[in-house]
């Protein structure tokens, strides 16, 4: 909280540690310096593009000796590459695994990241992928040997092809306003970074901001799938896994409804969550219960077996913009959601 306040107005200053104290007790560490991060930009959107821009320029690759024979090896980037770079590093290094694969996913993502820099290695970590072979920076858009762009610029986005999530603001994306855009995984990202990775997506999904955007809010019962635009609003909402304390990423967990499907669930926003594997078994063997807020906010209440309760809540509250009329219409047993 400190940190996040620091710089800050005293008024600003003020307003983000009444927002923020509330949930402290029952967040992480983790957890809640994500929540006042992105407290403090939405309290404060006007500093965040003069902040980034000052700190693309502090860019850097360090290395740091280590006991046993290790080092460590660490860049500061702007947040899209570090996490364009990262979800390839951690897709390979999925893609590896197997029963016949000893090494852990985080041994897996350690060596995939040497046998790309270094160029050797591909046959035994399996990467066939272009860029395991070539030397340079090809992939980002250079075509000679130790080639480089300016970190963070519109321009070096052209070669960022992992799958990112940038929730943008309409009047964001028309240049109206300059309030924060929020990439999946991190949290608030600078409005020109945002329109910058926005331009360059493929195709955009329309999430909840209006209640005729035709998302799938929900299936009922009538089928236990769950559909495309479902999945990606959870995961923008969710961000990460929702049992208490844990922070893996939503993209690496799996989507569970609330009320189990075969006793009556259905498979609708208020029922459903992202639990990993671990916590989905705590929930279905271990005796842990679970109850989603019908408010649309995503507000997970989880009762241990030994009665004890706690609040997780979502990354980002994006069922709030469903009017009440729809939200109704969503609840209702025979509401007119149930029958898509």
């Amino acid at each position: 909280l400190v940190n996040e306040t620091a710089g800050l107005p005293e008024a600003a200053a003020r307003q983000l540690e009444q927002e923020a104290l509330p949930s402290a007790g029952r967040l992480t560490a983790s957890q809640f310096e994500r929540k006042t991060r992105k407290l403090r930009e939405r309290i404060d959107p006007e500093s965040i593009t003069a902040r980034h821009v000052r700190s693309v320029a502090d860019r850097a690759l360090r290395f740091d000796p280590a006991r046993d024979g290790m080092g460590w090896l660490s860049a500061y980037l702007p947040a899209s590459d570090a996490l364009g770079v990262y979800g390839q590093v951690t897709d390979r290094a999925i893609a590896l695994q197997g029963p016949d694969e000893p090494r852990t996913l985080t041994q897996l993502r350690a060596d995939v990241f040497r046998d790309l820099l270094l160029q050797t290695g591909c046959a035994e970590t399996g990467c066939t992928e272009a860029g395991c072979t070539e030397a340079g920076c090809t992939e980002a858009g250079g075509t000679e040997p130790g080639c480089t762009e300016t970190a963070g610029a519109a321009g070096s986005l052209g070669g960022l092809r992992p799958n990112l999530i940038v929730t943008v603001p309409m009047l964001t994306l028309l240049g109206v306003t300059e309030e924060p855009g929020s990439l999946d995984g991190y949290g608030p990202i600078d409005p020109d970074t945002a329109r910058a990775l926005a331009a360059k997506c493929p195709s955009a999904v329309r999430i909840l901001t209006h209640p005729e955007t035709g998302a799938v809010l929900s299936v009922g019962r009538d089928r236990y799938t769950i559909p495309a635009s479902l999945r990606t609003m959870l995961q923008v909402r969710d961000g990460t896994c929702r049992h208490p304390g844990c922070s893996r990423a939503a993209s690496r967990s799996d989507i569970d409804h609330g009320l189990d499907w075969a006793f009556g669930g259905r498979t609708d926003h208020n029922n459903l969550a992202h639990l990993c594997p671990a916590s989905h078994a705590l929930k279905h063997e271990a005796g842990w219960k679970v109850s989603q807020a019908k408010d649309g906010t995503g507000t997970l209440t989880w009762t241990t077996p030994t009665g004890h309760t706690y609040v997780t809540e979502s990354e980002t509250i994006i069922g709030t913009a469903i009017s009440a009329e729809l939200r109704r219409k969503v609840d209702a047993p025979d509401g007119p959601a149930s029958e898509e």
